[in-house]
C-alpha cells in the first residue's frame, strides 16, 4: 500500500511536535497510557447501554510488554479500538482529538451519568512516541468490527493503513525503540524498572489497572558445594503478571475510607520521610472548580530546605495523570514548605499537558488552598502550642519572608500567626502581647538583636523592664519590616525601644534632662566634635537608667537596616544607606560627671573617655570596632 502523507502539518510542525513541545523523553509513556485509558473509558460507557460489550470493568485493563531483541515496547488496551477510518482521522490528522469528540458528542445529561474523565484531548500525545521511537505500528480492531486495521509511520514522511488480524477488540501501539546514541541511551526505556518507574511516577492514578509481566529472580540452593565446601545458589527467573499502578489515589477516596494513619503512611512513602508529618489537610472541593487535594505540614525541618536545590510546590494532577511534579504557584510563599497534592479534572492544559493553559483555574484552588493551610496552622497554635512552637522554630523563617513577598501583601493576613519571643524560652503571639498589657502601657515595645538575651540587656530595655512591660525580641531584619508595616496590633502602636520615644518618661523628669543638657551644652558640643562625624548629635538621653551610653538612630534607617544592606552586593559607585547615629549620653552617670570633670580640666583625657565611651555604644549596639588595638590602648592610658 503506498504511504500516505499526514493531512494537516508539514514535516516542520510534526518536527516541532516531537522535539519541542515536551520537554522529558519519559514523557511519552504517560501520553500512549492516557490514549489507552480513554479508549477503555468509552467502551466502559458504551456497555452501560450496550449489553454485547460483554466485559465487566473489572475485566478492563492495560498491558505493557517489552521485548528486548525487537527492541520493541507495546501498550495494549481492550477498549473501543479504531476502524480504519478512525485511525485516518486520529492519527493521520496531526491535532485531531478523537477523545474529545467523543467527549463533545456527549449531551449534558449523558457526561453526567458517564462519569468519565477524558484525558487526550488535544490528538498530539500520541506522537510524544517519536521522541523515544524511530518507528510506531498501532494495531487495532474497532467494536462490532470483524476487521483489524495496521496504522504505522517512521514519523514526518507520512504513513500506511493496512488490514491484518487481531483477535479481540481493541488496540496495541507498538513502539520500536531508537538505538542509542552519545547523547540519549533509549535502551533505558527497555527496561522493566524504567517503565514500572515511569508508570509510578505519571500514570499511577490511572483508574484502569496497568499490568506487566515483571521478572522475579529467585536464589535456589542447587545442592552442591563449591571447593570451600559453601553451598551453590542458581537464580531462577520468575515471571509473573503484577499491576504496577494504584488506580484508585488515597486523596480521592472519602474520610471514612482512609485513616489518619493511612494518610502519614501515604505522606511518608510519597515523600521520603521517616518522620510524622505535624498536620494532614484534606480538602475535596466542588463548585466552580472542583478538585481533591491532601496536604502535609512536615513534622521537622527538611534537608535540603534552606539550599538552592529545594524546589516548592505541589504535585498536580488532572483525573490522575501527573501535570507537573513541583507547581509552586498553588502555594503562597511564605507555605512553599507545604508538601501535597492536588487533582482537579477542570484544570485547562496546555497541548504537551505538562503546563497550564490558563491560570484562572489555578488561582482559584490555590486561594481555596492557602486559606486551609492558614486555618490549619491557627488551629495548631490554639490546641496544640508545643506543637506550633516546634513547627515555629522549623518554618517561621519562611513564614516571614514569605510575608514580605509582593511588597509585603500577605503581611497582615498573616499576623496571626506570627510568634516572637518575650523571654529566652516564651514565645507570644501579638494578640497575646497586647492582652497581657497593663492598662496604663502605651506601646507594644520591640527590639532587633542577635538573642533574646542580648536584646532584653541592651541598655534602652531597662527602663521598659522596670515598669514590668514586655519587649518582643525580633531576630531579623525581616521582623522589624513586618512591625513596620503591621503598623498596630488592637489599636496600641509599636515602639522600638532603640529609635524611639519610650513614652515613659515625666513631664518632670523630661524638664530636668533638658534643663541639664542646657548646662550641659559645652560638653555635649566637644563630645559632638570629638567623634569628627561618626554621629549626627551627642545628647543626654531620655532611656538610660544605670548604663551609661547607647547608640540609638533617627530616620528610617536602623542600624541593623544598615548591616543588612551591607551585606547586600552593591551597585558599582552606590553607597549602602546608612543610619543616623545618636551618642545617647546618662547624665546621672559617674561617667558623665568625669567627662563634664575632664572637659573643664583636661581637654586631652575628656577625649579619650568620650572615645571610650562611643567605643562601649557600638559594643552594645552590636557594631565592631573599627580599631580594637586601639580601643584597649585608649582604656589603659586612662589607669
Amino acid at each position: 500500500m503506498s504511504k500516505k502523507q499526514f493531512k494537516a502539518e508539514s514535516k516542520r510542525l510534526l518536527d516541532l511536535m516531537i522535539n519541542s513541545i515536551y520537554t522529558h523523553k519519559e514523557i511519552f509513556l504517560r501520553e500512549i497510557v492516557s490514549n489507552a485509558s480513554d479508549a477503555i473509558d468509552k467502551l466502559c460507557y458504551l456497555s452501560l447501554t450496550d449489553d454485547k460489550v460483554g466485559l465487566s470493568r473489572d475485566e478492563f485493563g492495560i498491558l505493557i510488554s517489552v521485548d528486548n531483541e525487537k527492541r520493541t515496547i507495546t501498550v495494549s488496551d481492550n477498549g473501543i479500538g479504531m476502524s480504519k477510518d478512525e485511525l485516518e482521522q486520529n492519527l493521520g490528522v496531526i491535532a485531531k482529538s478523537g477523545s474529545l469528540a467523543f467527549k463533545d458528542g456527549l449531551d449534558g445529561d449523558a457526561k453526567e451519568k458517564a462519569d468519565i474523565d477524558i484525558i487526550g484531548q488535544f490528538g498530539v500525545g500520541f506522537y510524544s512516541a517519536f521522541m523515544v521511537a524511530d518507528k510506531v505500528a498501532v494495531v487495532s480492531r474497532a467494536y462490532g468490527a470483524d476487521e483489524a486495521w495496521m496504522w504505522e509511520s517512521e514519523g514526518a514522511d507520512g504513513y500506511t493503513v493496512t488490514s491484518c488480524g487481531k483477535d479481540a477488540v481493541g488496540t496495541d501501539v507498538i513502539m520500536h525503540i531508537k538505538p542509542d546514541d552519545e547523547n540519549e541511551t533509549y535502551s533505558d526505556f527497555l527496561q522493566q524498572w524504567k517503565l514500572s518507574m515511569l508508570i509510578k511516577k505519571y500514570s499511577d492514578y490511572i483508574r484502569w489497572p496497568i499490568r506487566m509481566d515483571m521478572d522475579r529472580p529467585e536464589y535456589k540452593d542447587t545442592g552442591k558445594k563449591d571447593e570451600n565446601g559453601e553451598p551453590v545458589f542458581e537464580t531462577v527467573h520468575t515471571v509473573e503478571r503484577e499491576t504496577v499502578n494504584s488506580m484508585v489515589p488515597i486523596w480521592q477516596r472519602g474520610k471514612t475510607e482512609v485513616s489518619d494513619e493511612d494518610c502519614i503512611a501515604f505522606y511518608k512513602e510519597k515523600f521520603h520521610d521517616s518522620t510524622d508529618p505535624a498536620a494532614v489537610i484534606r480538602v475535596s472541593a466542588e463548585g466552580q472548580i472542583s478538585y481533591k487535594a491532601m496536604l502535609f505540614i512536615p513534622g521537622r525541618q527538611l534537608f535540603d530546605y534552606m539550599t538552592s536545590d529545594y524546589e516548592p510546590g505541589l504535585q498536580l494532577y488532572s483525573s490522575g495523570v501527573m501535570i507537573m511534579e513541583k507547581c509552586a504557584d498553588l502555594l503562597q510563599e511564605s507555605f512553599y514548605f507545604v508538601r501535597g497534592v492536588v487533582d482537579s479534572p477542570d484544570l485547562s492544559l496546555n497541548i504537551s499537558r505538562e503546563m497550564l493553559q490558563h491560570d484562572r483555574q489555578l488561582r482559584i484552588i490555590a486561594q481555596s488552598l492557602n486559606k486551609k493551610i492558614k486555618s490549619e496552622l491557627l488551629k495548631m497554635l490554639e490546641t496544640d502550642r508545643p506543637k506550633y512552637e516546634a513547627f515555629y522554630e522549623n518554618y517561621g523563617r519562611q513564614l516571614r519572608y514569605g510575608a514580605v513577598a509582593g511588597y509585603g501583601r500577605d503581611i497582615d493576613s498573616l499576623r496571626e500567626l506570627f510568634l516572637y519571643k518575650v523571654e529566652a524560652d516564651k514565645y507570644s503571639t501579638l494578640k497575646e502581647y497586647t492582652a497581657r498589657m497593663p492598662a496604663e502601657q502605651k506601646y507594644i515595645y520591640y527590639a532587633l538583636g542577635e538573642s533574646p538575651a542580648k536584646t532584653l540587656r541592651l541598655p534602652q530595655a531597662e527602663l521598659v523592664r522596670a515598669k514590668g512591660y514586655e519587649i518582643l525580641c525580633l531576630s531579623e531584619e525581616v521582623d522589624e519590616f513586618i512591625i513596620e508595616r503591621l503598623g498596630t496590633q488592637d489599636e496600641k502602636k509599636f515602639c522600638n525601644i532603640v529609635t524611639g520615644d519610650l513614652g515613659l518618661e515625666t513631664e518632670e523628669k523630661k524638664a530636668d534632662i533638658e534643663k541639664k543638657a542646657a548646662e550641659a551644652k559645652a560638653v555635649l558640643d566637644f563630645a559632638k566634635e570629638a567623634l569628627g562625624g561618626r554621629v549626627e548629635d551627642v545628647r543626654l538621653s531620655h532611656k538610660l537608667v544605670s548604663a551609661p551610653v547607647c547608640l540609638t538612630t533617627e530616620g528610617e534607617v536602623t542600624l541593623e537596616m544598615e548591616r543588612y544592606f551591607r551585606r547586600m552586593p552593591q551597585m558599582p559607585g552606590m553607597e549602602p544607606p546608612k543610619a543616623r547615629r545618636i551618642l545617647e549620653l546618662n547624665a546621672d552617670h559617674p561617667a558623665f560627671a568625669a567627662l563634664e570633670n575632664s572637659v573643664a580640666t583636661d581637654s586631652e583625657r575628656a577625649g579619650k573617655l568620650v572615645e571610650v565611651l562611643h567605643s562601649q555604644a557600638l559594643l552594645i549596639a552590636g557594631e565592631s570596632l573599627e580599631d580594637p588595638a586601639r580601643y584597649a590602648e585608649t582604656v589603659c592610658s586612662l589607669f
